[in-house]
């Protein structure tokens, strides 16, 4: 990366929204330090510390995963296309950015759609295109690439579409468990700080009296229904994909406690290093298989749990547990994350009082159901705004959460904590599913 690029100095996140320190917008953000912190960190641990360990597969470097960056940047054709685009050609030639940018123009549509394997969500299923590299362009990117985009497409535009079968070709190009999880972490984290970008841009605009209502160049590109393609085997490359034909499934969603069962085989938890136990922060995490299955990449692991914990967590200001809780919650029930969406349905009731009925709906009716406030329901139509593909945030939606008693910090906590789920939804889709426990079964 050329010294001219200024991220070791810079907050992108804030580059990206044209937030300038001193700004309210600005100040409001230092509220919650650690998120910022660490959304930072984690551009650092994604992108600027490729991983050149000798493997005999050859790491995942840093000029791959700016090629991962620039594609899925583009996709979401918002603020970061440029400067996505400006730190790949920092590093490769003028063939691979052009190959990006060609994937990317033959890759736009419209998300989130896919197919549920829930058999009681069948109905909402709602296709779209499969996206394949073109046979030149992988040509010029290799196999391994090629397939990372196109497992950066699905999770880009379709993270419900997920299944064992969609890992098959990662691992028969020689992608390791370890850098599964990082390419996975690095196609989540971006879709969480565009998104966070979009929103704050939109806080900022929205004070001004000629604030444009969203970014009315964006292509919006429907897209044709299509099968997916052939997969290799599941076993046989760099690592078996974990598949369970009996297990006991969800049938739908709910406010109860889910299990999940990894795809990728997670680290065993007695052989996790002492740095991936810290990167756990929370030690009981380690029974946990989900967790053990981030900590190959314990540097990202780390900073996106330190985010996580301020943006819910940190109640010293800002929006209240139950409003973030929604956010989180709307934004898994609209990207289709059956697990997600138990957890923090679930936690929305915890916090709040009498809103049974109204979280109920969200199960049942999805992400545009009445949810009985309309504080809440502001909350609902912003996050799915923010979790659609393009974004389609604007300064209307910021003005209706103000309208509807949540002062600037909390419409930040509100963005914040959508664009978060936007993460922690394609890392469960796409690298395990949900499993229902037997007290329910």
């Amino acid at each position: 990366m050329s010294d001219s690029s200024g991220t070791d100095s810079t907050d992108i996140i804030d580059f990206l929204a044209g937030i300038h320190a001193g700004e309210h917008v600005a100040d409001l953000r230092r509220n919650r330090t650690q998120a910022q912190t660490n959304a930072q960190h984690s551009f650092r641990v994604l992108l600027e510390a490729g991983d050149a360990d000798g493997d005999s597969d050859g790491g995942f470097t840093d000029t791959e995963r700016y090629v991962v960056a620039a594609f899925v940047a583009g996709l979401h054709q918002g603020r970061g296309v440029a400067f996505y685009t400006d730190l790949l050609g920092d590093v490769a030639d003028t063939a691979v950015v052009d190959a990006v940018t060609e994937s990317v123009d033959a890759g736009l549509t419209v998300g989130p759609y896919g197919t549920y394997r829930e058999p009681d969500l069948v109905g909402e299923s709602v296709g779209g295109p499969e996206f394949t590299v073109d046979p030149r362009v992988r040509g010029v990117l290799g196999e391994k690439l090629a397939a990372a985009l196109e497992f950066a497409h699905l999770l880009v535009f379709h993270p419900r579409d997920s299944r064992p079968e969609r890992l098959a070709p990662l691992a028969w190009c020689w992608w390791t468990p370890r850098q599964v999880v990082s390419l996975a972490q690095l196609i989540s984290f971006l879709c969480f700080q565009l998104r966070a970008a979009e929103g704050l841009a939109a806080v900022k605009a929205a004070d001004s009296t000629h604030a444009p209502l969203g970014d009315s160049s964006v292509v919006r590109r429907p897209g044709t229904a299509q099968e997916p393609g052939g997969f290799p085997p599941l076993t046989g490359g760099a690592f078996d994909v974990l598949s369970y034909p009996d297990l006991h499934r969800p049938t739908r969603f709910v406010s109860h406690s889910l299990g999940w069962q990894p795809w990728v085989p997670p680290v065993e938890e007695k052989e996790l290093t002492d740095r991936q136990r810290t990167a756990l922060v929370d030690p009981m995490r380690a029974k946990s298989a989900y967790f053990r299955l981030l900590a190959h990449d314990p540097d990202a692991l780390e900073a996106r749990t330190l985010t996580d914990k301020d943006i819910f967590y940190n109640v010293t200001d800002g929006a209240g547990r139950a409003e973030r809780e929604i956010s989180a919650a709307v934004t898994s029930r609209y990207n289709g994350c059956v697990y997600c969406a138990s957890v923090h349905t679930g936690r929305a009731l915890q916090e709040s009082t009498g809103r049974e009925e109204d979280v109920q709906r969200l199960c049942d009716e999805g992400a545009g159901a009445d949810l009985g406030s309309e504080m809440w329901n502001a909350i609902a139509e912003a996050s799915v705004a923010l979790t659609s593909t393009p974004v389609s945030f604007g300064v209307d939606h910021v003005r209706r959460l103000r309208a509807a008693g949540l002062d600037d910090g909390s419409v930040i906590d509100v963005i914040n904590g959508a664009a978060f789920f936007n993460w922690a939804n394609r890392l469960m889709l796409s690298l395990g599913e949900p499993e229902l426990p037997a007290r329910f079964r």
